[in-house]
This record gives C-alpha cells, sequence and structure tokens, in this order.
C-alpha cells in the first residue's frame, strides 16, 4: 500500500511505527505544525513528525487544507489510502476523495459511543466497563464513517487517561497494520454506525479538573482518574492549590468538602455520597507524592474544608 499518515501525538506515532515496521511505502506524514512546549516554550515537533524525521520520511505541517494549494501536496501523491490518527485538521470532501481507498480513521472508542476529542477521559469519567478501538472509513461528518473493524478494550478499575491511552494505542497500532492488509474486503463490509447509542465526547476543559465535591464518592474519583495526566484533578485548601492523581471511594460522610481525616493512610474527604481517600498529591511547583510524604512535608488537620 502507497500510504499518506496523518496524525500529531503519540497516540498517532504508535501506529505510524507499527506501519513502517510493517513495511509499507509511507509517501508523505501530515502531521500539525511545530508548536511551542515546555518551559521554554521553544518549538517542538510532534511525536509524529519526530518519527517520520527518524525514517526520513517527507513531512507536510498546513495549518488548514481548505484550499487546493493547500491539498497540491496531498493530490500529488496518488496514495491508495489516508490513514488519520488524531490528527487535529478536519479534512474536506475534496481530501478524503482523493486516495484510491480514501481516507481511514483510528478511533480511540467503540462507535457510535464517545464520537469527538476526548473519548479516552469520557469513557472512564461515565464508568464505563469497556471502550476500543474502531477502524472507520471516514465521510464529512464527526467520526460518522461505516465501521471496517471493532477491537474492544477493557478498562480496569484502576486505569487513567495516561494508562488507558497506553492500551488503546498498542490496540489501534495493530488493529490498522491488519486492516491495511485486507482493506479491499474490510470496505466491501463495512458496516454503518447504529442510529442508537451515539454519545459526544468534548474536549477536555481545564476549569473541568476543578473537583466538586457535592457530586457521589465514586464520581470524583472517576473524574480523578480521567485527568491523569491533563489537566489533573484540583482543589483549593485556603489559598493552596492541591492537585490529587489518586484516590479511592472511602466510608464517611459529612460536609462535602470536610477532611474527615489525615494520615499515612490518606486524606479522607468527605463526598456528596460518601467520601474520597486521596492517595496520591501534588502542591504546586512540587513533585507527585504518596499521601504519607506529602503530609511529612505539611499537615493537613481534620475539619479543614477543601473547596470545589
Amino acid at each position: 500500500m502507497r500510504i499518506i499518515f496523518a496524525g500529531t501525538p503519540e497516540f498517532a506515532a504508535l501506529a505510524l511505527k507499527a506501519l513502517i515496521a510493517a513495511g509499507h511505502e509511507i509517501a508523505l506524514v501530515m502531521t500539525q505544525p511545530d508548536r511551542p512546549a515546555g518551559r521554554g516554550m521553544k518549538l517542538t515537533a510532534s511525536p509524529v513528525k519526530q518519527v517520520a524525521l527518524a525514517h526520513g520520511l517527507p513531512v507536510y505541517q498546513p495549518e488548514k487544507l481548505r484550499t487546493s494549494e493547500q491539498q497540491a501536496p496531498v493530490a500529488e501523491i496518488a496514495a491508495d489510502v489516508m490513514i488519520v490518527a488524531a490528527y487535529g485538521i478536519i479534512l474536506p470532501q475534496a481530501v478524503l476523495d482523493m486516495p484510491r481507498y480514501g481516507c481511514i480513521n483510528i478511533h480511540a472508542s467503540l462507535l457510535p459511543r464517545w464520537r469527538g476529542a476526548a473519548p479516552i477521559q469520557r469513557a472512564i469519567q461515565a464508568g464505563d466497563a469497556q471502550t476500543g478501538v474502531t477502524i472507520m472509513q471516514m465521510d464529512a461528518g464527526l467520526d460518522t464513517g461505516a465501521m471496517l473493524s471493532v477491537h474492544p478494550v477493557a478498562i480496569e478499575a484502576s486505569d487513567t487517561a495516561s494508562s488507558l491511552h497506553d492500551k488503546l494505542a498498542v490496540a489501534g497500532a495493530d488493529a490498522v497494520v491488519r486492516a491495511v492488509v485486507n482493506l479491499p474486503s474490510l470496505r466491501a463490509g463495512a458496516t454503518p454506525q447504529p442510529a442508537n447509542g451515539v454519545t459526544y465526547a468534548e474536549k477536555i476543559r481545564k476549569e473541568e479538573a476543578r473537583i466538586d465535591w457535592t457530586l457521589p464518592a465514586e464520581a470524583i474519583v472517576r473524574n480523578v482518574r480521567a485527568f491523569d495526566p491533563f489537566p489533573g484533578a484540583v482543589s483549593n485548601l485556603g489559598e493552596e492549590a492541591i492537585k490529587c492523581w489518586r484516590a479511592e471511594a472511602a466510608p464517611g460522610q459529612g460536609v462535602p468538602g470536610t477532611v474527615l481525616a489525615a494520615d499515612a493512610d490518606g486524606v479522607v474527604v468527605a463526598a456528596g455520597e460518601g467520601s474520597v481517600r486521596m492517595l496520591e498529591l501534588q502542591r504546586p511547583g512540587a513533585k507527585r507524592l504518596p499521601v504519607r510524604e506529602f503530609l511529612a512535608g505539611g499537615k493537613i488537620a481534620v475539619g479543614a474544608v477543601f473547596s470545589g
């Protein structure tokens, strides 16, 4: 297969590595322009670009793909297929139609559940027991195309957005390599997405990470997991914003946000239903620490109140 690959983050980079290892001809790699990153806000290449450069592959980084001039490098390739994974730039119909077999997408959910930008985090927040990867024939809609193959992945009680991302990235890389080999037959048997069960995974906003202590404990714990590694669940204790990276539901009840216990076993805070035992915490500018080490750097008094 003569392939154009379009993607940006680590999730996509793993798929690109797998396609290269499988021996396919990657005629062009498309990724978003370099962005400022890190403390020095230095222009940094995306993970996909880094893989492409390491393998001597041509890279194209348009801001958009709206004009014929922007689309020309894609048209010139005469690709068999474009594989898209978390690219972050809308592909107009003209581009979708350019490759011989169109464009196929690696989507990190079991469509039609969790269409949109943040399927991994939203699946954890919702308490889903299972998610997965869907290889989808792209159309002009938002994750609405016909399904070529589906690959379930269990969500464990300990999974964070980070750990689940890594499992789905591996599943997606394996799935897309198999899909490319069997693409004509998969396209012939493509399954339209059902009209029932559609949900949308909106982009994560930083303000969502502020802990709402009036929620049930189980919901708060799921949010902690969903917001690891970004943006990190946070709550104020006085003037100090403290991030919580690991937590579990616990017995006990009180006014939401009130500290019920604070010792080496955890900081227990009352929720709307039950309580939350926080097990890994972080002060501004400091490292993430197990609660025992965190409290060694400053105690938290029973009766203190975390604000949501």
